[in-house]
Formats: C-alpha cells, sequence, structure tokens
C-alpha cells in the first residue's frame, strides 16, 4: 500500500489529495488566485484529520515540479520537501503540464489524439509540451514565444487538443489547424496526480530531498526602478 499527499501549487490552483495506491481518498483545492502561501498547510491538515489520517501515516510526498509560478512551484516544493525530510518518506516529482494533460486524456475521446498543453508564462510566451494520450512525451518541455509563424510549430496532422491558461492566447490563431480541438477552463489539478505518482512510487523513481529544486524553465523576472 502506497498513501501519497500530492501538492499542486504550479498555477492559480491551491489543490491537495491524498490517494491510497492510484484511488484518490480526498481532495481539498481553491482556484482563487495566488492563494498559496495563505492555503496551502491548512488544507494539508485539514485533508490529513477529514480522512481520519496522521501526516506520519503517509508514505510519500508528490509535488507538481513545473514549469509554472515561481512563487507557488517554491510554495509548494518547500512543503513537500519539508514533510518528506520530517518523516524520511520519498519525494516524488511530476512535470505540471503531464498533470494538466492527464485531465485533458480523461476528456478525450478521439482516438489516437495528441495533447498539448499550454500554460501562461506572461506576455506572448508559454510553457508547452505534446504527448500522446498514453502520457508518453512527444515534444519536450519548453518556453515558446507565440508569434505569427507559430501555428506552422503546432501543426502535426492529425487530432491535437489544446488546453491550459495559455490556450487563449493562440486559439484564434491556431483554429486552422486541421485537427485542432479547444478545451476551456482546465487548471492542474492534485487529483489527477494519483496515478502518476503511485507509477512512479512503484517504480521508485524519488527525488533528492536536499538538492531537489523546482523546473522553473527561464530564468526570473525582476522589476527595476
Amino acid at each position: 500500500m502506497a498513501l501519497i499527499l500530492n501538492i499542486e501549487t504550479a498555477t492559480t490552483n491551491c489543490s491537495v489529495t491524498i490517494s491510497e495506491n492510484e484511488k484518490i481518498i480526498r481532495t481539498v483545492e481553491l482556484n482563487e488566485g495566488f492563494s498559496h502561501a495563505e492555503n496551502l498547510h491548512p488544507f494539508i491538515q485539514t485533508i490529513l484529520n477529514d480522512s481520519k489520517l496522521k501526516i506520519s501515516d503517509l508514505n510519500a510526498v508528490s509535488v507538481s515540479c513545473g514549469p509554472g509560478s515561481y512563487t507557488g512551484l517554491r510554495i509548494g516544493v518547500s512543503a513537500a520537501k519539508g514533510i518528506c525530510y520530517a518523516l524520511n518518506i520519498p519525494l516524488i516529482s511530476i512535470n505540471t503540464l503531464k498533470i494538466i494533460s492527464k485531465q485533458a486524456s480523461e476528456i478525450n475521446n478521439t482516438l489516437d489524439a495528441l495533447l498539448c498543453p499550454m500554460l501562461d508564462a506572461r506576455r506572448m510566451e508559454i510553457y508547452t509540451a505534446v504527448y500522446d494520450l498514453q502520457l508518453n512525451e512527444i515534444r519536450k518541455t519548453e518556453a515558446i514565444i507565440i508569434d505569427e509563424s507559430s501555428s506552422s510549430q503546432f501543426t502535426f496532422n492529425k487530432p491535437t487538443l489544446f488546453f491550459g491558461s495559455g490556450m487563449p492566447k493562440c486559439k484564434e490563431q491556431f483554429q486552422n489547424i486541421p485537427g485542432a480541438s479547444f478545451i476551456n477552463n482546465l487548471v492542474p489539478s492534485s487529483k489527477d496526480m494519483a496515478k502518476i505518482s503511485h507509477e512512479l512510487f512503484e517504480k521508485k523513481q524519488f527525488e533528492d530531498v536536499a538538492y531537489f529544486e523546482p523546473f522553473y524553465l527561464k530564468d526570473f523576472y525582476f522589476k527595476t526602478k
């Protein structure tokens, strides 16, 4: 048995799920802006209390590792590392784009479709990757600036689903791509981590708690006066 705490704070959704093997026991989440600093630890306590569990019952913690909000990622990863260090249990990391793609794969009814998550990275930039329906990575995670020629980079000659907070920037331009379809209002959720985190736990694909860092993908922006 693997009792795993799954934490997702890479975007606006502050989301926590406890899962036993692949089964979701309880989820607490709030998608109201970047409220992670205020809500994450109370959510963890609430979900343990509601599940009648103690934190010492956990076998591992999985965390959405990015790309995404720098602050959100730091909060989620710091909490996950702290719990793992204190309890001496494994830390599991999952790419945020893979998490939201898991959600899209369950909505999709098109055979042999590709999944193209897009997270807003400010201005006309997005974080993106491409997965198949089994969540195998077809194109690696990267930051891309959307311009007039971008649709050619996302033309795969097969049904392709576009979704995520960065998708609205591209929708008008990408509507003419053959086989393109769009899913609105998807945000990464810890509920979609349960199956993935269990598979990684079984394979013992763990992170080094001391040295693990979020997958920021690009450098920080600093405002200057």
